[in-house]
């Protein structure tokens, strides 16, 4: 998850992992060191990578100021993290079954691992689902959005459903490039409307069985169409 300036570190025991960090993201032409820090659920036996840089994560807001406008580089926050999460992954050296996905900030992730990053061993057999919600923003992203995206091994064509990035949009686009949909909120579900992949319906407080079986579906269907 992104390492919001809002999050507690020392409360929450993180620090970095020196051997995971170090490497540098180019986003529009620059360069943004990309910054993996941990922390671990004791209850649960499990551990949370974050992904910070000081330009993008360290003000204590998340999405707004203070005056409650969107930030105006909040599209290259969400393609910083959306990268740095699949770097996280290939330096862990973790190959995943199934990626979830939640949010608008994360609509890149599905795009990146079926173009860019396709040939990647670790991600050859990887599945990924995305839960779509009602945390609309108002207006778009900055409008070269689509141009900051493109990475190698992406084309035109395929981030042209990025051109015009309102919150909207972006789920959609994410959801095209789905393996699955869950409907996180029951406000969304138009955001899940005539797509040709699986698509789990809003589930309520109750949904931990009902996703459970739906990552199994998902990753059934393509042994079922290899058959």
């Amino acid at each position: 998850m992104p390492k919001f300036g809002c999050i507690n570190e020392r409360r929450n025991q993180l620090h970095e992992v020196i051997r995971l960090s170090g490497m540098n993201l180019i986003i529009d032409d620059n360069d943004h060191p990309l910054i993996i820090k941990v922390a671990s659920i004791q209850p649960a036996r499990m551990q949370v990578y974050f992904i910070d840089n000081e330009d993008y994560f360290q003000r204590k807001a998340v999405l707004e100021d203070k005056d409650g406008n969107f930030f105006e580089d909040n599209d290259e926050r969400a393609i910083f993290f959306s990268r740095g999460v699949l770097e996280t992954v290939k330096k862990l050296g973790w190959a995943p079954d199934l990626i979830h996905c939640h949010g608008w900030m994360t609509s890149l992730i599905p795009l990146y691992l079926k173009t860019s990053y396709k040939n990647e061993p670790l991600f050859e057999n990887a599945k990924v689902v995305t839960s779509v919600y009602n945390d609309c923003f108002k207006g778009k992203l900055d409008e070269n959005f689509a141009k900051k995206v493109v990475m190698d091994g992406i084309t035109e064509d395929e981030i042209a459903d990025f051109t015009n990035p309102s919150h909207e949009n972006l789920c959609k686009a994410a959801a095209k490039w789905s393996d699955g949909i869950i409907v996180g909120d029951e406000k969304a579900a138009s955001l899940a409307e005539g797509l040709d992949v699986p698509v789990l319906s809003y589930q309520g407080e109750d949904y931990v069985d009902a996703y459970s079986d739906f990552y199994d579906e998902v990753l059934l269907e393509e042994e079922v169409l290899a058959e």
